[in-house]
């Protein structure tokens, strides 16, 4: 298990720029949804996009500290265009 806010350092250690917004699905501490914004997104795919997250998250992943992680990533134009602040 790890703690929201080491999730939410560890995903800006890659993106220094972003904004993240971590949350536990279960209270179990080990299944995690992730929202992140970041300029490091513009034009690249939502898959790259979530691999940059994961790639950042590969330690905790691979040890099964973090077993589950939904992954909601916007560039900041995407995230205003969907309304969000």
């Amino acid at each position: 298990m790890v703690s929201l806010a080491w999730v939410e350092e560890t995903i800006k250690g890659k993106l220094p720029d972003a904004r993240v917004q971590v949350i536990d699905l279960t209270g179990g501490g080990d299944h995690l949804e992730a929202t992140v914004i970041s300029a490091e997104f513009e034009g690249k795919t939502r898959v790259k996009q979530h691999q940059m997250v994961y790639g950042a998250l590969q330690e905790a992943m691979s040890s099964e500290a973090i077993h589950a992680l939904a992954l909601k990533t916007y560039t900041p134009e995407a995230w205003n265009k969907a309304g969000q602040r």
